[in-house]
C-alpha cells in the first residue's frame, strides 16, 4: 500500500469561482482568493493533490474539449506560478440523468484514483463545496471537508452532513495540516 499523503479537491467552487452557467473559457476561470496559496501550502507539506470534477458542460456540448483543456492549463499554470503542484485531474462529462458511476455523487472517480495509486481513501481528505462532493467522499470512505465557497451553504444547512465546514480552501488546508499526524 502506498503511504504518501494525498488530498482530493473539487475544482469549481473550491479552487476557482464557480458559475451557474459553467466555466466555459480560460478567461472565465478565476481563482478564489487564497486558493492558490493553499495549494502551495499542501505541496510544501508533501501532499499529492488530485482534482476530481463533474463537468457536464462537456457532455451538454456547452464547453468544447479544446476550451476545457485551456481552462485546466490556465489553472495549472497559475497553481505552478504560486508554487503548487497537481498530481492528476479526473473529470466526468456525464449529465446527471446519465446515472454514470463516475459522476459525483457516485464514488467512481474516487475509486479510480485509489486503484491507480494503490491508496486507501480512508487516509485521504476530500474537500468540496457541494452535497455531491460530500456524498462521493463519504461513499468512498474519504474524510470530507466542506467549504462555504461555491455551493457550501447547501452542505451547512443540511442536517444529514455532520462534517467540518470552512470559509475557504485556505482555512481547510490549515485544518488538514494541523491534524496530520505525519507533520
Amino acid at each position: 500500500m502506498n503511504h504518501q499523503k494525498y488530498i482530493i479537491l473539487d475544482r469549481d467552487g473550491v479552487i476557482n469561482i464557480d458559475s451557474p452557467s459553467y466555466i466555459k473559457s480560460a478567461e472565465e476561470w478565476n481563482a478564489i482568493p487564497n486558493s492558490l496559496e493553499a495549494i502551495k501550502k499542501l505541496t510544501e507539506h508533501e501532499y499529492h493533490i488530485i482534482i476530481i470534477s463533474n463537468q457536464s458542460g462537456l457532455g451538454r456540448g456547452i464547453i468544447p474539449y479544446s476550451d476545457f483543456i485551456q481552462i485546466n492549463l490556465k489553472m495549472l499554470s497559475q497553481i505552478s506560478k504560486a508554487g503548487g503542484s497537481i498530481l492528476s485531474i479526473l473529470y466526468c462529462p456525464s449529465l446527471p440523468t446519465d446515472k454514470c458511476f463516475n459522476r459525483k455523487p457516485a464514488p467512481g472517480m474516487f475509486n479510480e484514483i485509489a486503484r491507480r495509486l494503490n491508496i486507501s481513501l480512508e487516509e485521504c481528505y476530500s474537500i468540496g463545496d457541494s452535497p455531491r462532493d460530500m456524498d462521493a467522499s463519504l461513499l468512498s470512505k474519504c474524510k470530507p471537508l466542506g467549504l462555504r465557497t461555491g455551493n457550501g451553504r447547501l452542505i451547512e444547512n443540511d442536517s444529514n452532513y455532520n462534517i467540518p465546514m470552512f470559509n475557504d480552501l485556505a482555512d481547510a488546508v490549515e485544518y488538514v495540516i494541523k491534524n496530520d499526524i505525519n507533520n
